[in-house]
């Protein structure tokens, strides 16, 4: 047993003077207020904060320029990749993540490796293989299938290696060559065969979906939540809201390839459908907000310069300038998010909740830039940082 002493404590319940004491042997929180139990660890002058849960990663990938890049290599040096990119997180602060498509087994082996303590690393919710019509987006390493009957086999096939999450492609994306990142792929009736697939397991669904019709197709079929949504428009926000469905925006990854641009090696088709995608952004933001769509931070950690370990950093500042105000970030990234993966004892700092904990120099619910101060990261009562 120990006690973090002389701080405040904030999460989504607000900012508090509390000590807050962990339960090494159980990894949870034995209590926050008064009581101080065991070692005594002083904090005095900074805050206690839930560790960040980013629902949007891709473990395969190293922030790379040119994606295509991974498909001259093999799964198993993949696997290694993933291996940095899972302590890169958890030393950021990130303390759960949501990998959302990676080659074969390697997003649920990571679940497992880090679950047996085989590797360091955040708790890790994976989709396996990503379902992807024929030719469609990321069809390298996803699994290709067209009509529903297909689709529902091969959402059957992740639920059977442990899938925590069934995805799919819904339109085109900026990074595969050729694809027409707002058109739609899966069909309404191929995402309704995923949902019933994965609902009869009790597990959730996403979709990658940039365009309109794959945004309200998406959500019509039954999709638990949207990935990436840039160009949202009135009625698909108001399709959200009416079906409960969450939005992961991701600003991180196109704000990279924008930025970065072709001098830095990212193809020039991808280049100039995230600058499209950019642009519209903001209007997307502007539909989700008016409209109270429930909103998780994912990051697309992976995609060029989105690199693990710096991209919740990022994203978190990304959404305060978008219009969420900071404490409505960390609600984002913490107790939303959680809500989202279906984990309920994660993102905040209470009793009984599970111990991962985050010490900062400032307050993240008036600065989301105080995520940039991590002095301390404990990931189920344990130190890492």
């Amino acid at each position: 047993m120990f006690t973090l002493t002389g701080g405040r404590v904030v999460d989504v319940d607000g900012t508090r003077e509390a000590n807050v004491v962990v339960d090494e042997t159980t990894g949870r929180i034995e209590a926050v207020g008064d009581v101080v139990e065991g070692e005594t660890r002083d904090v005095s002058g900074r805050v206690v904060a839930p560790g960040l849960v980013d629902a949007h990663v891709h473990l395969m990938m190293d922030g790379r320029p040119d994606v295509s890049a991974y498909q001259r290599e093999s799964v198993e040096r993949a696997c290694f990749r993933s291996v940095a990119s899972l302590r890169q997180t958890l030393e950021a602060g990130v303390t759960t993540v949501r990998d959302l498509g990676s080659a074969d087994d390697l997003g649920t082996s990571a679940k497992v490796a880090v679950t047996d303590g085989d590797v360091p690393g955040p708790r890790v919710l994976a989709a396996g293989q990503n379902i992807v019509m024929t030719g469609g987006h990321g069809h390298w390493f996803g699994r290709e299938a067209d009509g529903p009957d297909e689709v529902r086999k091969a959402a059957r096939e992740q639920l059977k290696r442990g899938a925590d999450v069934v995805k799919c492609m819904a339109t085109g994306g900026v990074l595969t060559e050729g694809a027409v990142t707002g058109a739609p792929e899966l069909t309404e009736a191929e995402m309704r065969a995923l949902v019933e697939a994965a609902s009869a397991k009790g597990v959730p669904t996403a979709a990658h979906a940039h365009g309109e019709r794959g945004i309200k197709n998406a959500a019509r079929a039954g999709i638990t939540s949207i990935e990436h949504g840039m160009f949202m428009d009135e009625e698909a926000a108001s399709l959200l809201v009416e079906n409960d469905t969450y939005w992961v925006p991701t600003a991180s990854a196109v704000r990279e390839i924008v930025e970065h641009g072709t001098e830095a090696g990212i193809p020039a088709d991808a280049v100039a459908k995230a600058e499209d995608a950019a642009e519209r952004f903001e209007v997307a933001w502007e539909h989700a907000l008016d409209a109270g769509v429930k909103i998780a931070m994912g990051t697309d950690a992976g995609t060029p310069f989105n690199d693990h370990g710096q991209n919740a950093l990022r994203e978190m500042e990304l959404m305060v300038e978008y219009g969420l105000s900071p404490a409505e970030t960390l609600e984002a990234a913490t107790v939303s998010a959680a809500d989202l993966l279906g984990v309920d004892d994660i993102g905040r700092v209470a009793e009984d909740y599970v111990a991962d904990l985050v010490v900062l120099d400032d307050d993240p619910s008036e600065d989301a830039s105080a995520w940039r101060t991590t002095r301390q990261v404990y990931r189920a009562g344990s130190k890492v940082v």
